[in-house]
């Protein structure tokens, strides 16, 4: 009995400990000991997880109560009955103390540390368990569904609804004003689109394995990622969050690397930072209709888009303001630049096209049918747009002035 209230008390604290943990807890031990891997893999299905801690924590507990009263029959046989009531009783004290309530409380206190002892074991009486998982699985899915439906009602306002109600909110206080702002720009997560925000190819630093220290050159890149290209390929495979580490190896930063999600082009920034959060990773590779990766998401990108006051993707990645004000009602702006941040700046109301257009330099390419060269003009919302600058890259400015 005293090895069952053990055994009862380590998959307690197990469950305690393991869904205690937080997404950056879990991202680091993503890349850290074997142990810790091990955390990070059996939380990736966390349904898995905690029908095997529940299936052999009550194969232990009632195994324990059997026990308990074959004991106290026995006691009972040999006239004992008082000794089989206090046996009984001080049984049933002993598995909640100790197989529960004590677990428990030293899990949530040491959660990083008796996850990582608790790790192999546990992993391995849950690969026990798993040629009856699909016949386990079904049971809690139908309870579920016939006592708690969670059915969904329709909703009474719409994002739009919602934007209007925080626009309209009068408010006087600075720090209040701020709040509002990034209640808008959360609002705005379910309308920007990943192609929106990414780090397009070129705007990042990947490498093929093995990678080395010495081939950063002695820099950290931007966005304190390091993409991993699989090898043959130039799509990528995993991404290496250095600026998460207070130390680093040498050689083979590859084995540090931790998974990619990907996402489409069309996909919201707020399915990709529930895919991110869902996933503790903290980078996504977007890809185009065909398949091909044309750039990233990271998770620190989608934070800033959230708590900057004018969050841009062309700031982000040009380390300085892309929209410029050279005189009155005349602008510098970075073809990199998106229409949308181009009109929060112009003071006007942007409203997606059903063309698709998400950049200045995408808009003048379409306006132009051509690759644009100085001193081509065009027009867009009532305002005169002459292209002043194209490096051999591609990369253009353009003047934005009234018509």
């Amino acid at each position: 009995m005293t090895g069952l209230v053990v055994l009862s008390g380590f998959f307690s604290a197990s469950e305690t400990a393991l869904f205690s943990l937080s997404r950056d807890a879990l991202r680091s031990m993503q890349v850290g000991k074997r142990r810790e891997r091990t955390v990070a893999e059996l939380l990736r299905d966390p349904d898995r997880l905690l029908t095997g801690i529940l299936f052999w924590n009550l194969v232990v507990n009632l195994t324990y109560f059997a026990v308990s009263v074959l004991v106290a029959h026995r006691l009972i046989q040999e006239s004992f009955s008082a000794a089989a009531g206090a046996f009984s009783l001080f049984g049933l004290a002993g598995i909640i103390v100790f197989g529960e309530v004590l677990p428990k409380s030293v899990a949530v206190i040491l959660n990083q540390k008796v996850a990582t002892w608790v790790s192999l074991p546990l992993a391995i009486s849950v690969r026990l368990l798993d040629p009856f998982l699909p016949f386990l699985t079904p049971f809690p899915r139908l309870i579920r569904r016939a006592i708690w439906p969670t059915l969904q009602r329709e909703p009474y306002l719409q994002t739009e609804d919602l934007e209007r109600s925080v626009e309209a909110t009068k408010l006087s206080d600075e720090v209040i004003r701020q709040e509002r702002q990034i209640l808008h720009n959360i609002l705005d997560l379910s309308e920007i689109t990943a192609e929106e925000a990414i780090r397009p190819r070129g705007m990042y630093v990947s490498k093929k394995p093995p990678i080395h220290l010495e081939h950063l050159d002695g820099h950290v890149p931007l966005g304190d990622y390091l993409i991993v290209r699989e090898t043959g390929s130039e799509e990528i495979e995993s991404a290496i969050a250095l600026g998460s580490f207070s130390s680093i190896a040498e050689t083979h930063l590859e084995e540090a690397s931790e998974d990619v999600v990907h996402v489409p082009w069309c996909a919201t920034l707020a399915y990709t930072l529930q895919l991110l959060r869902e996933n503790f990773s903290g980078v996504a590779a977007v890809v185009n209709e065909y398949g091909e990766t044309i750039g990233i998401i990271t998770y620190e990108d989608i934070i800033d888009t959230i708590l900057s006051p004018e969050p841009s993707r062309a700031k982000r990645l040009l380390q300085r303001e892309p929209v410029v004000e050279t005189e009155s009602g005349s602008y510098h702006v970075e073809g990199i630049t998106t229409l949308r941040y181009l009109c929060k700046r112009l003071g006007i109301d942007y409203e997606p096209g059903a063309d698709g257009l998400i950049t200045v330099a995408g808009m003048l390419h379409e306006e132009l049918e051509r690759i644009p060269v100085p001193e081509d003009q065009c027009t867009w919302e009532g305002y005169q747009i002459t292209v002043i600058e194209v490096t051999q890259r591609g990369q253009l400015k353009v003047e934005v002035s009234h018509e």
